[in-house]
């Protein structure tokens, strides 16, 4: 009933939106994954400083992956209007900074470049957990919203490079094309985050990369917060209230065979990770 009740203030919302594009804010910076690393949760977070502007309808509007072919307008039309803005630099003294969160947008072949282009000086943030933990909580997740059709997870990962085969190629190929197997199922692909940094880096320098540690911020919160804050040149305003958001119960234990093996597969991939973090990987200690 509350989705039914949300579907007709949505489409207003947006027609508004669309009808004030030119006096509408852009990002500043943008959550582009991991997914099942704690996006929802600094999402969440964040939204909570005054100084920080939320997408207007959903957190994630997912337009450099899936709905690039919408345009320009379309996506501008989900931010805040400047006026918004202009009332709270008035206020605070700094410039608000609007953001949205799409995990998808840093495993997306397609989505770095579009970023790049269409928002030069946007700043990323990355969070990382544990990659066989965020396999096993994709398949969790996939399975609980009914795109996932193997309820095992051993079963998933073995069929994950025949349901791959050819498509990152097919995205490259057709710009606009969209790929279920590839949103959905790659669960291991999903969480070799080094070549997925090492793509971001060749389009958007360094300096406007965070990657963030999912188990410090669940663990010790506050430092993370204080750190996305100074990377993002904003002023600590407020104590935020932190939650864990999004989780997924499991019922099915993972075998420990298999979770010997993938923590083998993601050994290198890991030993990758040490600069960007700064430390060793938390579940890697």
């Amino acid at each position: 009933m509350r989705s039914s009740l949300k579907r007709p203030a949505h489409a207003v919302s947006f027609l508004t939106g669309r009808l004030t594009v030119g006096a509408r804010m852009l990002p500043s910076f943008l959550i582009v994954g991991a997914q099942r690393c704690g996006t929802t949760s600094l999402y969440r977070t964040l939204s909570q400083h005054p100084l920080i502007a939320k997408p207007v309808l959903r957190k994630g509007v997912h337009y450099f992956d899936v709905a690039y072919d919408r345009g320009p307008a379309w996506y501008q039309a989900h931010f805040p209007l400047g006026s918004t803005a202009r009332r709270l630099e008035r206020r605070y003294g700094t410039p608000p900074l609007a953001f949205e969160s799409s995990p998808y947008y840093m495993f997306h072949p397609l989505a770095p470049g579009r970023i790049a282009v269409d928002l030069p000086g946007v700043k990323l943030i990355v969070l990382v957990r544990d990659p066989v933990e965020r396999a096993y909580s994709a398949h969790a997740h996939e399975w609980a919203r009914g795109l996932e059709t193997e309820r095992r997870f051993e079963r998933a990962v073995e069929l994950e490079p025949e349901r791959l085969a050819g498509q990152e190629e097919r995205l490259r190929a057709s710009p606009h094309a969209v790929s279920h197997a590839h949103r959905h199922h790659a669960y291991l692909a999903r969480g070799r985050y080094a070549e997925q940094l090492a793509r971001l880096e060749a389009l958007v320098s360094r300096q406007r990369i965070l990657v963030l540690d999912s188990g410090s911020f669940f663990t010790d919160p506050e430092p993370v917060y204080d750190r996305v804050l100074e990377f993002l040149g904003l002023p600590r305003l407020g104590d935020p209230v932190f939650e864990v958001r999004n989780a997924r119960p499991r019922d099915l234990a993972m075998p420990a065979g298999l979770r010997a093996r993938l923590d083998e597969h993601f050994a290198a991939s890991d030993a990758q990770l040490e600069p960007w973090l700064g430390a060793v990987p938390s579940w890697r200690r």
